[in-house]
Formats: structure tokens, sequence, C-alpha cells
């Protein structure tokens, strides 16, 4: 199946239109797939839209609710952006700059799921949900800002864009040796910089970085239950159990259960079958974003039907149990819930 497609959204395509630095953007009110809405704004247009800061997102949200479009219930409104997942993780600043500069310790870091941190003037990966210090950088006044507070990356990038410009980017050995002497004025250890590894990418190329995810609406039911059990509760009360189909769900994963009391493991939408051999998500994805604990045998079938949990301490991997375990379980719920 094509990840493009991995939201099965059927609304409304939002072309973009580049004039000089100025971006304009084209609301159409026709109910495509997002591959049918990319070929129309190209043949019409330029490409389906680009974001590249919040002054976008806004222009954006100010075209569709101005908008002649019947919205659902909750008078809300969903719309296609040219932001496709390609499943193949890169190195990115979050300001933009290209990856040309590196001072990994490690020769071959793994891209999936991780933000990087600099620790002794060199540059390591770590997940991105752990909290550190962080630095961030001002365009204005060209300074490197140092933030005492322990936050995820994410958090770091957002404090970062709201009081400066951004998490630092590294591109020189010379800007690499003033934030370690940064670092060190500071007694500290390790501290975010701006450096993230992504499977998402713009339609028409751009190398824009910014995202502005809205939170999966997820709960963890705090009752024990088998899957088979949980899958039925989650269909009566709210919408399904959770598939997590991206590295962007994983994350609002990791959040619920970080913040709330549950057993060593959490059922979520993952189900085996022995049958065809394969593991598969309840809302029909394919199993192609993973995060298997490494000591978890995925291929041999057993006696008892197994399902996917993931971990509630460490770095929230997954791991198979027999359905007939008892374990306390994340559901998606109704945008009006």
């Amino acid at each position: 199946m094509d990840q493009t497609l991995y939201f099965r959204l059927l609304f409304i395509a939002l072309c973009s239109v580049s004039e000089c630095s100025q971006r304009r953007y084209h609301h159409i009110n026709i109910n495509m797939t997002w591959t049918e809405a990319q070929r129309y704004c190209r043949e019409n247009y330029t490409d389906l839209a680009t974001v590249n800061n919040m002054n976008d997102m806004n222009e954006m949200m100010n075209k569709v609710k101005n908008s002649d479009v019947k919205k659902k219930k909750n008078n809300d409104v969903s719309v296609w952006i040219g932001l496709k997942n390609t499943s193949v993780y890169k190195w990115k600043w979050s300001m933009g700059h290209t990856v040309n500069y590196r001072n990994w310790d490690d020769e071959h870091p793994h891209d999936e799921n991780k933000c990087a941190y600099m620790k002794d003037g060199k540059w390591h990966h770590k997940d991105c949900n752990e909290k550190l210090r962080f630095i961030c950088y001002n365009e204005s006044s060209k300074d490197y800002i140092y933030n005492k507070t322990k936050t995820t990356w994410r958090e770091a990038q957002s404090s970062c864009r709201e009081n400066h410009t951004d998490l630092t980017s590294v591109r020189n050995e010379t800007e690499n040796d003033e934030i370690q002497k940064i670092i060190n004025n500071n007694n500290d250890d390790e501290v975010w910089i701006g450096l993230f590894s992504d499977s998402w990418e713009w339609s028409d190329n751009s190398d824009s970085t910014f995202r502005y995810w809205k939170s999966d609406h997820l709960i963890l039911i705090n009752e024990t239950m088998s899957w088979s059990e949980a899958l039925v509760y989650c269909r009566q009360h709210h919408v399904d159990l959770v598939s997590v189909v991206s590295d962007e769900i994983q994350r609002w994963v990791t959040e619920v259960i970080e913040h709330q009391n549950s057993t060593a493991s959490v059922w979520m939408g993952l189900r085996h079958s022995c049958s065809v051999g394969i593991w598969f998500w309840v809302n029909g994805e394919p199993v192609c974003y993973q995060n298997w604990a490494p000591e978890t045998s995925v291929e041999d079938c057993d006696p008892k039907v197994r399902s996917g949990a993931v971990q509630r301490d460490g770095d929230h991997q997954w791991i198979s149990h027999p359905d007939t375990d008892k374990l306390n379980f994340i559901c998606i719920k109704h945008d009006s819930e």
C-alpha cells in the first residue's frame, strides 16, 4: 500500500503556487485521494501545498476557514497537504539547513526515530523522548542560547521557536567548537541540537523541516483485558485499538503511557496471523514502520495466538504476548470526545 495514503482521508486538496519567495494557496473543494490531489495540483498549479513556517500555516487555515465547504459535525475539516511518508529516514536540521558537515561519534548512526545531542564535542543520537537541556539559535542577535531546562527534543524545538529562532544547527567545525564551549561553560554534559531523523518529505521536494502535528486522540484504558476483549472495548466505546503505523504515532503512544500508570506492557492494534505468516494492524495498514524489542521473536508461530504490545518503560519498544494475557490498552478516541 502506498505510504503516502496512510491516513486514508478523502477530503479536500490544498494546492500551492510559488510567487518569488511568497506562496499563495488555493483551496480545491473536490474530494480526492492524496495521489489524485497531487496530480491535480501539478497539472493546474505548482504542487500540493508546502508549509515553511507558522505564517504559511495560518494563511492556509484562513484559506480553508473562509472557503465555502461543508464541514463535519464538530466544525472541523481536513485537507490534503504535500507531506508524505517515504519510510526512508534522513537526518535533517530543524532550521532547514542542508546536512553537509557531520561530526558523529558513531560513524554509522541509526537513522530511525532518533534525535541528536552533543557531548564532548561529538554528536550522538538517542530517543527523542529522552529529556536533556538544549541550545537555541537567535537569528536576530546571531547568538546561541543555552537553556537549562530538561525537555524532550520536540519540547526543546517548540521552546526555541517560540522564544528565539529554532534549535541550533551545527554547520561547520567553528560552530561545533563554539557550541561545545557553551556546554562546558555551563558545566553540562549532554544537550540537544537541532538534528533529527525524519521519513516525511514534501511533494515539491522542498527542504522545509516545518512540522505542525496534531496529537492523535489517544486514551489509555486502565482495565486489564485480553487483546480480543480490548479490541471490542475500543470499538464499542471509542474508535479502535491504536495502530502505530509511523514514528509520529509511536511518539504519541509514548506520551500517553509515560504520564499514566499502566501494566508493564500495553496492548495496541497489532495481530499475528500464522496462516499467512504476517503481522497486521487492525486498521488494515501493513506493518512497514516497526519498533520491535531486539529479543522479540516475530517470525515463529505459537500454539497461542499472539498480539502486539508496547513496553511502558525503557525505549517503549514492541513485544508480543499471547492473546489471552491481561493488559491495559490504548484506544483511539472520537474527535468529539
